[in-house]
């Protein structure tokens, strides 16, 4: 049967579009549902701060009475005026394992793209930097919180479709064996260097207020914003989008994994970890029909009743560029590290991610912690000349 990319216009559509990776994953040992209320919050436009400065469409691909894909194309202004480029994305990309399918719904993308002047069609992003982005290339197992994945056939189809790379983005992970804490292992070591360049440059770290999160937040936010502001596909959040984080975050935040890093009284640096609560929605499973209460006391029990979070994440970090020299990201890692140890190793792993293939410092200091990529993420673009 024929392929029928179609726009979502009813509710009906909407439904359709937004319960599509339950029916495309429901037989993948390692997709994680997210809460089904953080989905509608992503994709409803009324309620996702980014759609301040975007404009775009959902669409789901058919075969008869089958949805086979879907995909979304869009503009990010912010983007375009922040980068000066003119070029459009595509996000929630999924389709079946099909040639016909996946470039029916790029087509599509890349045609809503050309209409409107746009010079290349990149992505997937869904729908920012400081959200889920990247083409899963490598390290098909479960994904951590607030990171993308996709089957590995993905991969063939889009670039079949005739998309191209532009970006690698990596992911560090490194085990808390005993070997690295044990009295004069690789901790003990690292944190000899630590203590030295504290000294040297007089650092203090500090953990976040927890009287006073929003304010910190707001810290955060400057210093995040500062901090990457020369990087490659960063656009800085907006007021709206840090209070979305600051709500999303506070629902599994451990305040214990956010450090600053202060020269001689100034705030200069920032590390927020998370607890991996995709270990927690992978037992509870959040699905369409079930009323989140229900998924909620079965994640709560999951959580804090009988703990299954082994993991923790770094999606956040940030450092002024003046300070990069000064050693802060192993110092801000070592206290994390200390942190854990204080609680027992509560998290046995760590994820830190994702890093620009082009970010060599960084890349750099999280090796010398005894961390490795262990997963890939990939952007691509096409231009809409070629169609």
């Amino acid at each position: 049967m024929t392929v029928e990319v179609k726009k979502v216009q009813t509710k009906a559509d909407y439904r359709v579009f937004f319960e599509f990776p339950w029916r495309h994953y429901a037989n993948d040992p390692y997709w994680t549902p997210v809460l089904l209320s953080m989905r509608h919050d992503i994709l409803d436009k009324t309620k996702n701060p980014s759609w301040e400065y975007m404009e775009g469409d959902y669409y789901v691909a058919w075969r008869g009475d089958t949805p086979v894909g879907t995909i979304a194309a869009f503009v990010n202004h912010r983007h375009n005026e922040y980068h000066n480029e003119h070029i459009a994305w595509f996000g929630f990309f999924e389709t079946i394992n099909d040639s016909a399918v996946a470039s029916a719904l790029l087509q599509t993308a890349l045609n809503w793209a050309k209409e409107r002047g746009y010079h290349a069609l990149r992505g997937p992003q869904s729908f920012t930097t400081h959200e889920e982005c990247g083409l899963l290339i490598s390290g098909f197992e479960r994904p951590v919180m607030l990171m993308p994945y996709n089957y590995p056939y993905y991969q063939q189809l889009v670039e079949g479709a005739g998309f191209h790379k532009v970006m690698d983005v990596h992911s560090f992970h490194r085990v808390f064996d005993p070997v690295m804490l044990e009295e004069g292992g690789q901790f003990a070591r690292l944190n000899r260097v630590v203590e030295r360049m504290k000294t040297r440059h007089n650092i203090k770290l500090r953990p976040i207020n927890r009287k006073n999160l929003k304010a910190d937040f707001k810290l955060f936010k400057d210093i995040y914003n500062e901090a990457w502001k020369d990087n490659w596909g960063f656009v800085p959040f907006t007021d709206r989008e840090l209070d979305a984080l600051v709500k999303n975050l506070s629902q599994f935040f451990d305040p214990d994994l956010a450090i600053f890093a202060e020269v001689d009284g100034e705030t200069v640096g920032f590390v927020m970890g998370v607890p991996d609560f995709n270990q927690v929605l992978k037992a509870a499973y959040p699905r369409p029909g079930t009323p989140e209460i229900f998924t909620l006391l079965k994640a709560l029990w999951h959580w804090k009743i009988r703990p299954k979070i082994t993991w923790m994440r770094i999606p956040l970090m940030g450092i002024k560029a003046e300070y990069r020299k000064y050693g802060i990201v192993m110092m801000l890692v070592a206290y994390l590290v200390e942190q854990n140890l204080k609680h027992g190793v509560r998290y046995q792993h760590l994820d830190a991610g994702w890093v620009l293939e082009t970010n060599h410092d960084l890349i750099g200091i999280l090796e010398k912690a005894g961390m490795e990529i262990h997963r890939t993420h990939r952007f691509y673009e096409k231009s809409t000349t070629a169609i």
